[in-house]
């Protein structure tokens, strides 16, 4: 007893697992958490280590070469990127995408701490993390109050941070701005001269006298007691009042003699602000596998809950950023497009079935298809994301396609006024094969897509594997719930033409009876003139494919969505100090507050939010910008940052880039990114220039910069070692006084009731801001008698680069370039002809990065993955048909699906990036089906009926023209919502949805004509072949 027959026979078994599968379904779609993408953590381990006081020079040669020496050797690198900027190193170790990335992040930690003896003393260990993309700060949050700064801050870590760390799904709260409390002690130069006293020599006795130090137990008869050495500081006068020394005459030497002790802030390295009032940045980042929309809600719960209780300090916090916004709106988005879809597809059964009864049979295919994929969605670790729920949407006419088939058929049968159960059985029988091809054709085409690796990999995988879940869920639909539900309640329908209804009815069924009689008369003249056939083939596909080329389709990793969202990135000459970088940046925040757009700004002086590891220095603000909603404001994001980008760059010794948020939530640091390396960094930096020249000339480039720029002011202390060495002096105590001196000491901790702070040991200001005092420092000697600086030193005065770049342990340098109103693609293949046409430097080479090189791996990985959906459905039809010729007859309805797709993306102005590529590979399985339909019946018709192969044709074109239109149309239909959708994050779909319609537009024109074409060509074939063999075997 097959499936169909035991679901006809004992519906009610069909019934109750069918309920089964959609309770567990509705209970796995409570348990789903909502994200924008799929869970993404591409193979890369970043170590940074701080160096504080240092030169990018001396991080570089000190720190980072280590390094990248220690980790370069590690099984399966791709690539060694390092960053030397002032006071930090930054190494990103990228591998290949086989790797399991915590072996390898603990290989890294291991081969790190075998060189941590070489690196210099002060500096802090090397803290070596794994990237996530999805562990961004979800909300950005300004906090104010009634409190002094630095309280405030204070208050913030004691009573804030603590409720915000119990909501469930946080797992770090980060602060930027405010005060915090410090011990500072201020030395005095001229004092400590004045007793002979070095500023190495006072530090070490703050921090030996700053101790807890356990001693050990006593025991007696009665029991044991630990002895501890209490030597803690317990106030500031302890502080003061630290004898450093005896003097001659016998009197104490206190630090109060020779420093000021002061208990105030930490000195002032960013500052935060929200529409120009200073706060407290508040950044929260939830736990990789949380809940983005749920753990921002309950924060912003929490958060209101603060200011309730503490509204005697007027505590205030407002939200700047909330990335949970646009995903539950794209989310919502999508969803909405879902059930647009669902009511056109009845529309599109009810117009076809003209029968109330036999659409809602179909339709029950797509809840049942759909509610039981949630299982599938929730075993394998899902989340209800843009991609799992995009499959959802798109799978809608996929799923009513077996059902369509399987009812058209037994509908046919009806008609021939067969019983119920006997047509229901009769009539999937006939076209159960069918329908299982065009099932496996769809699963042999995303199942490739599901293998594919790297960042594309990550987001298509879960996309593929909910359509093939679906998929095979509606072919079971199609087996069991169809024909059982037709057993019983399908009937045909007549309609009056004295009703409404009837006269629409019979009126469609008379236009769609012309129809077909029209496409027979095609056909039969296609069938006559098969060289015109292939002909106009021909120029149609070449004409599409001739598109790309010549730039009426661009290309692009991924269209950057209108968010509403950007970021400003200000950048002063490097010589500017974080006071006038913070004063200046006002400046520029109120003149983008003027835009009538502009809802909100946070303002981070000496701090940059570009890229996933943004980095900011003295000279650098981030302004980050939110705009009214998209429905309340009549300009493009795009539009509004080219604005500010006008008005910015009229502006005298700022450099502005403004970038587009991307998909994963930050600021996007260029979508045009090149690399640039040699060993001769001179050569790199000419090298470097030319490019940016390049690319300033390309129209659709803005904002070009090096990575790097040259003008930063330095002093050299150039040691003469013999020197420094008759004094009994080592290079790391004169490099370690130095940094105590203009940095500061802040390793040894000052502890309250409560908390604990920095004591930072210091120079006072006067003596650090003259540059005579350098020269005049202090040093002890091996004899301990005072040495000066200059008397083993000298000093020159240079300037230096802002940061130096590495790649794969050469020096490089980066040119960056935002795109402005052309695609990322075509604006590189501008770059290309122009760099084929200039020399370069000897010894350099020049690599994209970025999107650009995202662009063209995932490209490689689609394209791949588009030959191997060909080859299965090959293979796959092979295998079901015992034939190697039918399948090739199929693969005829591929190429011209590539017309309409192209022209579509012209005609949409849409470019080719990976989610229109998506749309290409899925027309694979999509038109294929069409000619299975052909195909299959012509089949039928020759071996049942014994009627010539132009005949079978004819008669296949015949009665297979009305479920073909019928799938195609749901499929069109089913994505126009998609298409014409203005929601949050529609730009990245459209793209898909206008290549999949304008595919199957074209491959339901030209497939009902190429396909009989290219079968009977090969059935001619056939025979000629065979009365070939015959006649050699009777000669024989």
């Amino acid at each position: 007893m097959t499936i169909t027959e035991l679901s006809i026979k004992r519906p009610s078994l069909i019934i109750v697992l069918f309920t089964v599968l959609i309770l567990l379904g509705l209970f796995s779609f409570q348990q789903l958490s909502y994200e924008l993408l799929p869970k993404i953590s591409p193979p890369v381990i970043v170590i940074v280590t701080t160096y504080p006081g240092a030169s990018p020079d001396e991080v570089e040669t000190s720190v980072t070469k280590i390094v990248e020496d220690a980790v370069s050797g590690q099984d399966q690198v791709s690539a060694v990127n390092a960053t030397s900027s002032e006071n930090v190193s930054l190494v990103v170790v990228e591998f290949e995408q086989s790797v399991n990335i915590d072996f390898a992040l603990q290989d890294a930690q291991r081969r790190v701490n075998q060189v941590i003896a070489r690196l210099p003393e002060g500096i802090d260990p090397p803290t070596l993390l794994k990237i996530a993309l999805d562990e961004i700060p979800i909300l950005r949050i300004g906090a104010t109050s009634n409190l002094p700064s630095h309280e405030f801050r204070t208050f913030l870590n004691d009573f804030v941070k603590p409720e915000l760390a119990q909501v469930k799904g946080v797992a770090q709260i980060n602060f930027i701005g405010g005060d915090e409390r410090e011990i500072k002690i201020f030395l005095n130069e001229e004092k400590l001269k004045s007793f002979n006293l070095s500023i190495g020599t006072v530090a070490q006795l703050i921090k030996a006298s700053n101790l807890d130090f356990p001693a050990g137990a006593i025991k007696d008869d009665d029991a044991q007691f630990v002895v501890r050495v209490a030597g803690k500081f317990r106030n500031i006068d302890d502080v003061r009042d630290l004898v450093l020394i005896r003097n001659f005459n016998g009197s104490d030497i206190l630090l109060r003699d020779v420093a000021e002790v002061v208990d105030g802030t930490k000195e002032f390295y960013q500052q935060s602000r929200i529409n120009g009032l200073p706060s407290v940045g508040v950044q929260i980042q939830k736990q990789s596998d949380a809940n983005a929309v749920e753990v921002a809600q309950k924060s912003k719960q929490t958060l209101l809950n603060l200011e309730k209780q503490y509204a005697n300090i007027n505590l205030k916090f407002d939200v700047a950023q909330d990335g949970s916004l646009f995903t539950i709106n794209a989310a919502d988005a999508v969803k909405f497009d879902l059930g647009v879809a669902v009511f056109l597809v009845a529309l599109v059964m009810l117009l076809f079935l003209h029968s109330f009864r036999n659409s809602v049979i179909v339709l029950v295919a797509i809840p049942s298809s759909l509610i039981s994929t949630f299982i599938a969605i929730y075993a394998l670790d899902f989340t209800l994301n843009l991609m799992t729920l995009l499959a959802l949407s798109l799978v809608v006419g996929i799923l009513v396609d077996d059902s369509i088939v399987v009812l058209e058929n037994i509908y046919h049968h009806l008609e021939k006024g067969e019983d119920k159960r006997v047509a229901a059985l009769k009539g999937r029988n006939e076209i159960g094969f069918a329908a299982l091809s065009i099932t496996l054709v769809d699963v042999a085409v995303f199942l490739p897509l599901a293998l594919v690796t790297g960042i594309v990999g990550n987001i298509l995988r879960q996309f593929s594997l909910v359509v093939v879940v679906s998929t095979l869920m509606s072919l079971l639909v199609s087996f069991t719930i169809t024909p059982m539900l037709a057993s019983r309640f399908s009937k045909i329908e007549k309609f009056s033409e004295s009703t409404l209804l009837g006269k629409f009815v019979n009126g469609f069924e008379r236009s769609f009876k012309k129809l077909t009689e029209d496409y027979i008369v095609l056909l039969k003249w296609g069938l006559k003139h098969k060289v015109t056939v292939f002909a106009v083939t021909t120029v149609l596909l070449f004409g599409s494919l001739s598109l790309v080329p010549f730039g009426f389709i661009g290309a692009e990793f991924m269209t950057v969505a209108d968010r509403g969202e950007f970021s400003v990135i200000i950048e002063f000459p490097v010589s500017t100090n974080i006071l006038e970088t913070n004063q200046r940046s006002m400046e520029i925040e109120k003149l983008i507050s003027e835009i009538p757009e502009v809802s909100r700004i946070i303002a981070s002086a000496g701090v940059s939010t570009e890229g996933m590891l943004g980095q900011g220095s003295n000279n650098t603000t981030s302004i980050d910008v939110t705009l009214i909603p998209r429905k309340e404001r009549q300009r493009s994001t795009d539009q509004i940052t080219e604005e500010i980008r006008q008005k910015l760059q009229v502006i005298p010794g700022v450099k502005a880039r403004v970038s587009p948020i991307g998909i994963f939530g930050s600021a996007n640091q260029a979508p045009i990114q090149l690399s640039v390396s040699g060993s001769n960094l001179d050569s790199v930096r000419v090298a470097a220039d030319i490019l940016a020249e390049i690319i300033k000339s390309v129209p659709g480039t803005a904002d070009v910069r090096l990575s790097s720029e040259q003008g930063k002011k330095e002093i050299a202390v150039k040691v003469d070692r013999r020197l420094m060495a008759s004094y009994g002096l080592t290079l790391a105590e004169v490099a370690q006084t130095l940094r105590i001196a203009f940095t500061g000491d802040n390793t040894t901790k000052f502890r309250d009731e409560r908390n604990e702070f920095n004591i930072r040991i210091i120079l006072d200001d006067y003596s650090r801001n003259k540059t005579t005092t350098l020269e005049e420092l202090i040093f002890t000697s091996r004899t301990g008698k005072p040495v000066k600086l200059k008397q083993f030193a000298k000093l020159e005065s240079t300037t230096g680069p802002s940061k130096l770049t590495r790649m794969d342990r050469s020096n490089a340098l980066y040119v960056y370039s935002q795109a402005i109103g052309r695609p990322t693609g075509s604006i590189a293949q501008d770059i290309d002809l122009k760099r084929a046409q200039t020399r370069f430097p000897a010894g350099t080479t020049i690599k994209y990065m970025g999107d650009v090189k995202m662009q063209g791996e995932s490209f490689s990985s689609m394209f791949l993955a588009l030959a191997a959906a060909i080859l299965f459905v090959y293979l796959i039809m092979v295998a079901l048909y015992d034939n190697w010729v039918y399948p090739f007859v199929v693969l005829f309805s591929i190429p011209v699906a590539m017309v309409g797709a192209l022209l579509a993306l012209a005609m949409t102005m849409k470019s080719l990036s990976i989610f229109s590529m998506l749309g290409i590979v899925m027309l694979v399985g999509l038109v294929a089906k069409n000619a299975i339909l052909l195909v299959d019946r012509a089949n039928q018709m020759k071996l049942e009926q014994g009627v010539s192969v132009r005949d079978a044709l004819t008669e296949a074109g015949r009665s297979r023209l009305r479920p073909i239109m019928m799938t195609t149309l749901t499929m069109i239909m089913g994505m126009f919502p998609i298409a014409l959708s203005t929601s949050d994050g529609s730009e990245w779909k459209s793209g898909l949805a206008w290549a999949i319609i304008g595919g199957l537009s074209s491959s339901l024109l030209l497939t009902l004509v190429l396909v009989p074409v290219v079968y009977e060509l090969v059935e001619s074939a056939r025979e000629k072949i065979r009365g070939w063999i015959k006649r050699r075997k009777t000669v024989s």
